[in-house]
């Protein structure tokens, strides 16, 4: 079992930034690729970034240069940095975890690779 206990998200006018993290406890075996998603209402649930075990990353292309996600494992906290925010980004953003390698998750097109989830902390960018 893993827990997830997202936090950061705010409101913010677009070009601000925000960092939202996520703290990680239980069963390190499931928690190889992390992830970052969000949803809108009444959207389907979006992919945004995802690093593995060993630090590789991958983000969608909507968010490429301007999101930044890390993870420390040490601590088993996994972080995204968002700047120049924009109004499209709201989202009630989630962390994600997977007992796949990244790779192996399809995390653009589905969620299905990840069997656990954070609460989802509210991003809001005005314009």
């Amino acid at each position: 079992q893993v827990q997830l206990v997202g936090s950061g998200g705010g409101s913010v006018q677009a070009g601000g930034s925000l960092r939202l993290s996520c703290a990680a406890s239980g069963s390190t075996y499931s928690m190889y690729c992390m992830a970052w998603f969000r949803q809108v209402p009444g959207k389907e649930r979006e992919g945004v970034a995802v690093i593995d075990s060993d630090g590789s990353t991958s983000y969608v292309d909507s968010v490429k240069g301007r999101f930044t996600i890390t993870r420390d494992n040490a601590n088993n906290t996994l972080y995204l940095e968002m700047n120049s925010l924009k109004p499209e980004d709201t989202a009630m953003y989630y962390c994600a975890s997977s007992a796949l390698g990244c790779h192996d998750t399809d995390y653009e097109t589905t969620s299905a690779a990840f069997g656990f989830w954070g609460q989802g902390t509210q991003v809001t960018v005005s314009s």
